[in-house]
């Protein structure tokens, strides 16, 4: 991934949050909370969880541009994911589109300072299946890719209303 390339992935991003908030605007709050099921969240938790996790991946890369090649990542247990999830229920759907709203300016301005060199910067991590990868794996994986999946599931969750 060069500069030239950034764009794309910020704007991926962008789109994706855009797409969350249009979809929360046009609902009603009863079919935000709903859970299609006890092992599925609701799309409130999912738009907690992507409030969650994007700033969450955007730290680790300003945590790796600070510290080259220190390991990186976490797991589905991790703490800070799971309480946003938990969460979601003492969140107003106002707070939530608000935070979505923000963070495509943050996207913007933290993914749109990564220069070809910090893009390429290789780091272990964590995550025994990933192995050591590029700063920009962590873009395209688990942000561009990340956001664009949940705005999915968020479309599974409507294709299941009666």
């Amino acid at each position: 991934m060069t500069l030239t390339t950034i764009q794309p992935a910020i704007e991926s991003v962008q789109q994706s949050l855009d797409q969350m908030i249009k979809t929360t605007n046009a609902l009603s709050e009863e079919t935000i909370r709903w859970k299609p099921s006890e092992e599925e969240w609701s799309i409130m938790e999912i738009l907690c969880h992507v409030l969650e996790a994007v700033p969450y991946w955007i730290g680790e890369i300003n945590y790796l541009k600070a510290n080259p090649g220190a390991e990186w990542g976490r797991n589905h247990l991790q703490q800070a994911r799971l309480d946003a999830v938990a969460a979601a229920d003492q969140r107003s759907v106002e707070e939530i589109v608000n935070e979505l709203t923000r963070l495509k300016d943050q996207v913007g301005e933290e993914l749109g300072s990564l220069d070809s060199d910090t893009l390429a910067a290789e780091a272990p991590s964590r995550n025994p299946n990933f192995g050591t990868k590029p700063i920009s794996f962590i873009v395209n994986h688990l942000i561009v890719e990340h956001a664009s999946k949940h705005f999915g599931q968020i479309q599974r969750n409507l294709s299941k209303l009666d």
